[in-house]
């Protein structure tokens, strides 16, 4: 539970970041604040790195597992049978 909660609000955190960023660009048009534009940006891009960082450990610790189409196919994949001559 712990990491679903670290997830969503990882991706609020990038929603917010790269909606700051939208806002400086659009309604601010001077230099000064094409750095807090690049700030934001800066950091949405910190943000999805720990969140693709975060994600990827715990998937290696076995803290998630995955159980969308892919993982079924791989489930119901039958190994190839031999057949034996008599």
């Amino acid at each position: 539970m712990l990491i679903k909660t670290l997830t969503i609000v990882a991706f609020l955190a990038i929603v917010i970041s790269l909606g700051s960023a939208l806002f400086h660009i659009v309604k601010h048009k001077e230099d000064s604040d094409s750095a807090k534009t690049a700030k934001a940006l800066t950091m949405r891009i910190g943000l999805s790195l720990a969140l693709f960082v975060l994600l990827f450990i715990a998937y290696a610790s076995g803290m998630i597992q995955p159980h969308g189409i892919g993982a079924r196919m791989h489930a119901n994949q039958n190994p190839p049978t031999t057949i034996s001559n008599p």
